[in-house]
């Protein structure tokens, strides 16, 4: 038996059920904040004159210890049981993920402008000139991307590693998320952060289309396989694929950032883009169905 599998499998539970209170991060700073806020402090203190690759590989590798040392101390102290249950718990982002984005589909029934203003809060792409299938599209495909990165992969991480391989993972998704662009500023500091990126949510990524697959049906999983490499993301194609399919949609594509629009191939071509906000729904049940079927192989893997 993995050891970490029985604790894995009460923190999804209690992240499923409880999701996020707001009462408690309302007064104390998520984690998730604080490693940001520690990212952000690296990116203005070493993001500057020369050498700045090989800096923003000694930052991430100053990260990469600092969480392990955390993780082990952490796990170490009387009860680390439970704090390591408490910190899966509130690391995972089922609950999270799904609220974000049902919230899309609400505001889409309300009006486009709500339905705008809500997925702005998940994605990075340029909203403001959406129209009503492209807000879902966009919603639907940030459900996809953030089942991997937010559930599947800090699931996969903990089971391999505890509480230490979980914040080695979280840290390396945040600091992606914040200096892993190519930009002129990012290119060289992030590049360490963006390829441990990579190579930490390579196997999730497949994994996640893999479950999509077991819960719609394995074509699904071809799909992923035909077309996840034409996404400009080694990763994120595969479980955007896999939930193009499993709805018969057609994602990705042209999208617009900062004022300038991409050539992105279009993923699932054979779909419709009329996405609407009923296949927002259908994507946040596609969610639960890999949550569940997650939830299952836990179970299994404690009982070996």
């Amino acid at each position: 038996m993995i050891a970490t599998a029985p604790l894995l499998l009460v923190a999804m539970v209690l992240d499923g059920v409880a999701g996020e209170p707001r009462w408690l991060w309302s007064r104390v700073p998520h984690p998730v904040v604080l490693i940001g806020q520690l990212i952000g402090a690296c990116d203005r203190q070493f993001n500057c004159r020369g050498h700045r690759r090989l800096k923003g590989a000694l930052v991430m590798a100053a990260l990469v210890c600092g969480a392990l040392a955390l993780g082990w101390l952490i796990a170490a102290l009387p009860l680390g049981w439970l704090w390591q249950i408490l910190g899966a718990a509130i690391l995972l982002a089922q609950r999270s993920l799904v609220d974000h984005v049902t919230a899309v589909a609400d505001g889409l029934r309300r009006s486009l402008t709500d339905g705008r203003r809500s997925v702005a809060m998940i994605v990075g792409r340029d909203t403001g000139d959406l129209d009503n299938h492209a807000v879902a599209r966009a919603a639907i495909e940030s459900a996809a991307e953030n089942l991997s990165d937010g559930v599947i992969a800090p699931a996969f991480w903990f089971l391999i590693g505890g509480l230490p391989g979980l914040l080695v993972y979280k840290i390396t998704n945040t600091a992606d998320s914040m200096i892993g662009h190519r930009t002129a500023r990012h290119e060289s500091f992030g590049w360490a952060a963006a390829r441990l990126d990579d190579l930490l949510n390579y196997i999730p990524a497949r994994l996640t289309a893999l479950l999509i697959g077991l819960s719609h049906g394995l074509d699904s999983l071809r799909i992923a396989h035909r077309d996840g490499g034409k996404h400009r993301s080694v990763n994120a194609g595969w479980p955007e694929a896999a939930m193009a399919r499993a709805l018969g949609l057609s994602l990705s594509g042209p999208r617009v950032y900062g004022g300038a629009m991409t050539d992105d191939a279009m993923l699932n071509p054979e779909g419709t883009r009329d996405a609407t906000a009923a296949d927002i729904s259908a994507a946040v049940r596609v969610l639960w169905r890999c949550w569940g079927t997650l939830l299952a192989a836990i179970v299994l893997i404690s009982l070996i």
